[in-house]
Order: structure tokens, then sequence, then C-alpha cells
């Protein structure tokens, strides 16, 4: 799925835009037992209620795509016969409407997912969207087409304890204080099946969510899907930075990785002023073609090619994934440095006395907000 195929599902977790019937779910405790079940109807839901939920349904699509949107892709073996892939159908065209299917949906859930200690709900709605027809140039036109989109999406949110406090009774016109509540906060992780690909349903996907980038929850993958997702920003972040270091070894120097954090951080610029909807990825190619013009050698350059072949495969990645773009920091045994991205390249490296020292332009210094005289 692109960005504006997200947007469009999105725009449906409006009050007055969906077509969902019933929401349904179960709240869960730390023993993994299941001590209630929701199962209501939305259209008798006070209105602030049901934007409510619709609000955390909706949080299962949002985020960047490759850090909070992972592509789930389903083997044609698992399409063709397998239980996961039957009982995310089963849920789909039965519109969530059968108990006996919810139930095997909630024991899978309970079975994999580990909340650390948290109890939490897990929340399913089923929604079917008549796709309206769109022109070559984008135009929405009144006339409905034939597809009819029928997804189910699920989301799991943690329920927390509040904290005792003081509050006003005003028949008394006394303060007393009142228990703890529990309070349902927003989803740490979620998917919606099938995924919504050229505008049609592609059972051969679904799109993954997770509020926290660096915790993919992939027992929870295993678990529902049966699949390994792709490493999560962080770990492509910390194998990149390391195939970079064992790869180009005296080579990774400090202009390198300057014109690499430049280069990268133009592509995003420019990827969020061009509003194109696939998502911005670039490959081993791309990365090597950046480091023959930083005059690395050619045998680094084929060893930093062979080890991201041998980390990623062919995959292109976010490049936002691979660096922080926006920030630039330097750190040594003695001091950590931050510098404004747009300026890194004034940064420099000198050996004075056998020793190394790296130079900064040190006009309108300041210490601790101080102004200070070099």
């Amino acid at each position: 799925m692109n960005r504006k195929e997200i947007s469009e599902l999105r725009r449906r977790f409006n009050p007055d835009k969906n077509s969902i019937g019933h929401i349904y779910g179960c709240y869960v405790n730390t023993k993994k037992e299941i001590i209630a079940y929701l199962d209501e109807s939305l259209a008798t839901m006070p209105p602030e209620e049901a934007e409510k939920y619709l609000g955390f349904l909706k949080k299962a699509m949002s985020g960047t795509l490759g850090k909070n949107l992972i592509d789930i892709v389903f083997s044609t073996q698992q399409v063709a016969d397998s239980e996961e892939h039957k009982l995310l159908m089963n849920l789909r065209e039965t519109e969530l409407k059968d108990p006996a299917v919810r139930q095997a949906f909630y024991d899978k859930v309970i079975e994999s997912l580990d909340m650390d200690n948290s109890n939490y709900l897990v929340l399913l709605a089923h929604d079917a969207y008549d796709v309206p027809f769109k022109a070559k140039d984008g135009l929405t036109f009144d006339q409905v087409s034939d597809t009819m989109f029928h997804y189910v999406v699920c989301c799991i949110c943690p329920v927390k304890e509040g904290k005792a406090a003081l509050g006003f009774y005003s028949a008394q016109n006394e303060f007393h204080s009142y228990g703890t509540n529990q309070t349902v906060a927003q989803p740490d992780l979620g998917f919606v099946f099938p995924a919504f690909d050229d505008r049609a349903a592609n059972i051969y996907n679904a799109l993954f969510y997770t509020r926290k980038p660096d915790q993919l929850h992939q027992e929870f993958i295993d678990g529902i899907f049966h699949t390994e997702a792709p490493m999560s920003a962080v770990e492509q972040r910390e194998t990149f930075e390391s195939v970079l270091s064992e790869s180009l070894g005296e080579g990774c120097t400090l202009q390198v990785a300057q014109s690499l954090h430049e280069w990268m951080r133009d592509k995003v610029e420019e990827y969020k002023e061009s509003r194109e909807d696939e998502p911005l990825t670039v490959t081993a190619a791309d990365v090597s073609a950046v480091l023959q013009d930083c005059q690395v050698p050619e045998e680094q350059v084929q060893a930093f090619a062979a080890q991201y072949a041998e980390h990623f495969g062919s995959a292109a990645l976010n490049p936002a994934n691979l660096m922080n773009v926006g920030k630039f920091e330097l750190e040594t045994e003695e001091a950590k440095i931050s510098v404004d991205p747009e300026r890194s390249s004034l940064l420099e490296t000198t050996e004075i006395n056998g020793r190394k020292y790296l130079l900064i332009p040190a006009e309108n210094m300041s210490v601790n907000g101080l102004p200070v005289q070099v």
C-alpha cells in the first residue's frame, strides 16, 4: 500500500463515512484471561464513544511507511492452504459476525502476544468500502465502480491503571479522594487485512502497524501471520552502520559519513516536496555510487555491496531508516557534538603532532548559553 491508498482508507474512519456496523473485541488481563467481551453497535453508541473507537482503529493505519507501517507478505502456499491465512479470510468473509471465528482469533492473539505484563484490549471491525471510480487525472466521479473492498482492521491497546486523585464532589461541597481508573491507551500494534493495493483487495498482503518502530512484536507476527517481518528501522540502521564500518575499514572517514548523510537528507527532503505516493527507497547501487564519488577504493565499494546483499538481499530500503537525517552528531571518548545537518560540511579533521583533532568554526560561540570570546 502507498501513502495515497492508506489515506483513502483512513478517511473512512470518520463517523459519517464508514459502514462499520459493530465494534468487537475482548479485554485480556496479565494472566492471559479474557475478562470481558465487546460486541456493540456503532450506531447506538454515544457519538463521543463511537468516535473514540474509530480513532483507535484509525491509528492502526498511521505513521511512516517502512517504519510504523510494514508490509506483511504471504507466500502462495499460505494463501492456498494455511491455518493463519484461512482464519484471516474467515474473519473477513463472515464480516466478524461469527462468534466462533472471532474466538479463534482472540485465542491466537492471546497465545502469541507479549504485552509486557499489561492488560490490553483487542478491537476488531469490518468495513465494506464501495470504491469510487477515479479517472486517470485522479478526479473522483460520482458513479460507483463495481469494486467493493471488504476488509478487517484490528488494533491492540494497552489498558493502564490511573492514579488515585483528589476530586470535588459538588453535592457535598467537599473534596474527597477517588479510586483509580483503567484507561485505554493508544494502540501499540494492529493490522489491516487484506491490503488495499491499486485500490482493490490484495489477499497476499496485510498492512501491519507498530507504534514503536524498534518493537515490531515479532511474536505477534509469527503467531497471526506465520511469516517473518522485515528488519525494524532500528535494526536496519544498526546493520547498515555495521556493514559500512566493516567493509570500508579505514575508508569510513568523516568525509564519507558527511557525504552519505547529506545525500540521504536531500533524498528525504526531495521526497517530501514531491508528494510521491510510493515509499522512498534506496538500493545498494545508489549507496555504492555515493561511495565512488567520495573516491572510496573500488575493492571497498565491492565489499560494501557484497555485505549489503548478505544482510539485506536485494531489498530497497528507506534512507530515513539507515541514517538519522534530522541530526548530525559526533561522539568521541571525551565529547559529544551536535551540528546542524545543513552545516555539517563545516567540520574538518586534522593531525597535529601525531594526534588527530576535529576542527569546528568558532564564531559566535557560547557555553551553556553564555556568549564567550575565543
